[in-house]
């Protein structure tokens, strides 16, 4: 049990404390909370935003997610991405801090630099990289033409789209290249020295040291990584709408077509929490691996 203040000036510092919380706390409670409780109940619902009450279905929703196409398709489509996207992604960004931590004239800049495209919002980023795709004037297909490369239509091909939302996706891993940074920086020194005394070099350093004591960062990178990516919608939706041919009909962008433009309220709801659901689950089996290849220094030390 929580013990009660027992001097009037503790009751008021208390009290003083409560009335700064309650402003978060009202705001979680009618913009998080609620909504949550509200989407979870709507689930089980036919709602479809008129004035009329829910009418309840129990688990037909989520019975008929599994006989719907489109479920199926976005599903396949954020799988991919996410396969496609994640390693690749991981590399370059672990890579470009290995860059950036070298001690160089002027690296401080170049680290702004990659940092600055994971800043840009994301209808900035939809917007130029619409150009950059272009298949008459983009800068890309401008570039592919000085090696005889015929022009691709990026953003009309569904043989393509993907790759380019791949490429787009590597273009932000400055957000990634940052917290390897400070976790290469916060690897101690004398773990280096003691493995170039024992004859290690510089692979085998990398792998003995960097990597393990690294990995808590990589697997940190890779869980928000993870999820960040199975909630991709704002460059889908802003640049191909889902297209071509749903090619890029990524989850979240089905669950804002059946919750706006069909206005099946409950339907989304249901996809939403299935969303949820998948990502826990995968969260889970990655941190259930964890142990398998995370090192955390002093844990030894503390088994023994």
């Amino acid at each position: 049990m929580i013990a009660l203040p027992k001097t009037p000036r503790a009751r008021r510092e208390a009290l003083e404390g409560y009335i700064f919380l309650l402003p978060w706390l009202l705001g979680f409670l009618l913009f998080t909370a609620g909504p949550l409780l509200a989407s979870f109940y709507l689930g089980f619902t036919s709602y479809r935003g008129d004035r009329s009450w829910p009418d309840w279905i129990g688990f037909a929703n989520f019975t008929k997610l599994f006989q719907d196409e489109l479920f199926w398709q976005s599903l396949k489509v954020t799988v991919i991405y996410a396969v496609g996207f994640l390693p690749p992604g991981m590399a370059l960004g672990f890579s470009i801090a290995l860059l950036m931590n070298q001690r160089v004239k002027g690296v401080s800049i170049f680290r702004t630099i990659y940092y600055l495209p994971s800043v840009i919002t994301g209808v900035a980023v939809a917007v130029l990289w619409g150009f950059v795709f272009h298949k008459e004037f983009g800068i890309l297909n401008s570039v592919l033409e000085w090696f005889g490369v015929t022009p691709i239509s990026w953003l009309f091909n569904s043989r393509w789209v993907m790759v380019a939302f791949i490429i787009m996706g590597l273009w932000g891993v400055g957000d990634g290249m940052i917290i390897y940074l400070a976790g290469l920086q916060g690897i101690p020194t004398e773990l280096y020295e003691a493995a170039s005394i024992d004859g290690a070099r510089r692979m085998r350093r990398f792998w003995n040291v960097t990597i393990p004591m690294m990995s808590p960062t990589l697997f940190f990178v890779l869980v928000t990584a993870l999820i960040k990516t199975f909630q991709i919608f704002t460059t889908a939706y802003i640049m191909t709408r889902g297209g071509p041919n749903y090619a890029t009909y990524f989850f979240s962008v089905n669950i804002y077509n059946t919750t706006f433009v069909s206005l099946r309220f409950g339907y989304a709801s249901a996809l939403a929490w299935l969303l949820f659901v998948l990502i826990f689950l995968l969260t889970l089996l990655l941190f259930r691996s964890a142990k398998f290849w995370v090192f955390y220094a002093g844990e030894k030390e503390e088994a023994a």
